[in-house]
C-alpha cells in the first residue's frame, strides 16, 4: 500500500509540474496572439490579459491527454533512472500491479475534470467568445433554443425583428407555427405576423397562411389585420448564420447538455453532434487511463537497455495517433457514419487494450 501511495504522489507531482509549465507557455503564446488579433490601443493590455486567462481553462482542458502522457513518461523515466523500478520488480511487483496507482489516480482526476473542469471550461469559453465578439464589433448569436421553441433575431438600421417558432427543420431554414415581432429602431413594436410556416430564401422569408397586424398605425390592430395566403418579409439572415448560432457543444456544461439535447430535438433540430460530445466527455477518464498505459508501455524498463529516446518517441507518436483517431471517430459520429456510442467509446477502449498487450509482451511475456 505504501508503494502505491508513493508512486501516486510521484505521479501527481510530475503531473502538476507539467500542468504548470504548459499553462505558462500557453498563456504567453495566447497573449501574443491576442495582442496581434485585437487593437491594444483601444482594448488595452489589461483586457487582453483577461481574455487570455479566460481562454486558458479551455485549452488546458483540451490538452489534458498530452499532460497525462508527458507526466507518465516523466514518472517512469525517473523511476527507471533511479533503479526504483528494479527494486519494485525484485519485490515481486508486476508491471500491471505497479500501474494500479497511477491509473487509479488519473481515473479519479478524470472524473473530477469532467465534473468540475468541464463546466468551468464551458463557462469561460462562452464568456470569452462574447467578450471577443464585442471587442471585434461582431453581433451576438441570432438563434436560441428554449422550452417555448425556437427564437431568432434579425435586424438592420430600420429596426429589429424577433422570430418565435414552435418547431424547425434540421437547418433552421423552415419554421412552423411561427410568429414575427417587428420593432422600430427606438423600441416600440410596429408589426406582428403569425404564419403556419416560414421558409428562408436569399434575402427574404416566405410565409404561408400569414396574418399581419399593424401595431404602429392602428388603434385596433385586430380590425385592421390582413390575411395573406403567401407573404414575403425581407431578411438579412443566412443559413450559415443560423447554423453557427448553435454554438459548439464544448461551450455547454456537461450537466446542462442532456437538457439542451432534449430541447434541440423537441424543436426539430439534430442533436447528434451534441450526443457524440456528451459521450466523449463521459469517456474522458477512460481515455486518460489509456494515455497512462501508453506512456508506461514504452518506459517501464531499465535505462541500461538503451533506446530510451526511441521508446519515448514511440510513446508520443502512439499517443498522438490515438488522439487523432479519437477526433476522426468524433467526426464520423457527428456525420452519422458510425453509431454515437462507437464513436465515443471505441477509441479509448482500443487505446487501453493496445498498451496492455505491449506491457504483457515486453514486461511480463
Amino acid at each position: 500500500m505504501k508503494l502505491h501511495l508513493y508512486i501516486a504522489r510521484r505521479f501527481l507531482r510530475t503531473f502538476l509540474m507539467m500542468l504548470i509549465v504548459l499553462a505558462v507557455i500557453f498563456v504567453l503564446l495566447d497573449m501574443v496572439e491576442s495582442m496581434r488579433r485585437f487593437d491594444t490601443a483601444s482594448v488595452g493590455f489589461t483586457n487582453v490579459l483577461g481574455l487570455t486567462l479566460l481562454n486558458a481553462p479551455v485549452w488546458m482542458y483540451r490538452i489534458l491527454p498530452l499532460i497525462v502522457i508527458l507526466a507518465t513518461l516523466g514518472l517512469f523515466l525517473g523511476l527507471a533512472r533511479s533503479s526504483e523500478m528494479v527494486v519494485t520488480r525484485a519485490a515481486g511487483r508486476s508491471a500491471l500491479v505497479t500501474l494500479a496507482a497511477p491509473t487509479l489516480t488519473v481515473f479519479l482526476f478524470g472524473l473530477l475534470a469532467v465534473a468540475v473542469g468541464n463546466p468551468i471550461a464551458a463557462a469561460t469559453s462562452k464568456k470569452y467568445e462574447r467578450i471577443s465578439q464585442a471587442y471585434q464589433g461582431e453581433g451576438s448569436s441570432v438563434l436560441s433554443i428554449s422550452t417555448e421553441g425556437v427564437w431568432l433575431r434579425q435586424g438592420n438600421e430600420d429596426g429589429q425583428t424577433v422570430i418565435r417558432a414552435a418547431q424547425s427543420n434540421l437547418e433552421g431554414t423552415e419554421l412552423y407555427d411561427v410568429t414575427f415581432f417587428a420593432f422600430a429602431p427606438d423600441g416600440p413594436p410596429t408589426m406582428r405576423i403569425k404564419a403556419a410556416s416560414a421558409r428562408l430564401e436569399p434575402g427574404r422569408w416566405v410565409l404561408l397562411a400569414a396574418k399581419v397586424w399593424d401595431l404602429a398605425h392602428s388603434d385596433n390592430p385586430e380590425t385592421s389585420s390582413i390575411e395573406y395566403p403567401m407573404f414575403w418579409l425581407a431578411s438579412n439572415l443566412t443559413q450559415d448564420q443560423i447554423r453557427d448560432s448553435f454554438g459548439k457543444p464544448s461551450s455547454i456544461s456537461i450537466w446542462d447538455l442532456p437538457g439542451f439535447i432534449r430541447q434541440l430535438e423537441a424543436a426539430g433540430f439534430s442533436a447528434r453532434a451534441h450526443r457524440v460530445w456528451f459521450h466523449m466527455e463521459l469517456a474522458m477518464p477512460v481515455f486518460l487511463v489509456a494515455m497512462v498505459l501508453i506512456g508506461a508501455g514504452f518506459t517501464m524498463r531499465h535505462t541500461r537497455f538503451g533506446r530510451t529516446g526511441i521508446m519515448v518517441l514511440f510513446a508520443l507518436l502512439m499517443g498522438f495517433g490515438i488522439y487523432f483517431i479519437r477526433n476522426f471517430a468524433q467526426i464520423l459520429g457527428e456525420n452519422g457514419q458510425i453509431p454515437v456510442l462507437l464513436a465515443a467509446w471505441a477509441p479509448p477502449i482500443a487505446a487501453i487494450l493496445m498498451p496492455i498487450g505491449i506491457l504483457l509482451h515486453l514486461e511480463d511475456g
